[in-house]
């Protein structure tokens, strides 16, 4: 009967914890009303924010991360150099464009570091996804080869992120 009630009221106490934290954090002053009301929030919230559809993160092998941050890293530094290039020189050489990539990677997880990766390469961005998580939309600065650019994505990002995230 315990375990009900406390599964119910308080179904996730690292959250609870974390919303008084951040209650707290963001008024002013620590006052006796700030804390019973970071406290009510604390309650009310878990219970809510428990009852929506999560899907949580399966973790595969780990070892493909320190190749993908190194990857990772050079791509930007070389994007950065490539974009500078491009935005520094002649505009009718830049023909910008949005490709589809088709998506291997089921796990939303993982989508979601793909299009963070993708977005934080300079010179590209992911723009969207179709509802049914097949397709990425991906807008390029410069779209001289979509088959290249689609490959590169594929092996450099999504292939090792299948590791990761199954």
């Amino acid at each position: 009967m315990a375990k009900s009630w406390r599964k119910r009221w308080l179904p996730s106490p690292p959250l609870s914890v974390l919303v008084f934290c951040f209650w707290l954090l963001l008024n002013d002053a620590v006052t006796a009303g700030h804390a019973v009301m970071g406290l009510v929030l604390a309650l009310l919230i878990p219970p809510f924010a428990a009852r929506l559809d999560r899907e949580f993160a399966r973790i595969g092998s780990l070892r493909q991360v320190p190749r993908m941050i190194g990857v990772l890293l050079l791509d930007i530094v070389r994007s950065n150099i490539t974009v500078a290039r491009q935005v520094l020189g002649p505009e009718r050489d830049i023909h910008p464009g949005f490709i589809w990539i088709p998506l291997e990677i089921s796990n939303i997880h993982g989508i979601a570091v793909l299009t963070s990766i993708i977005t934080l390469t300079p010179g590209t961005v992911s723009s969207a996804l179709s509802d049914d998580r097949r397709y990425l939309l991906v807008h390029v600065l410069n779209l001289d080869d979509a088959d290249e650019v689609i490959r590169q994505i594929k092996t450099r990002y999504e292939k090792p992120l299948m590791e990761i995230f199954p």
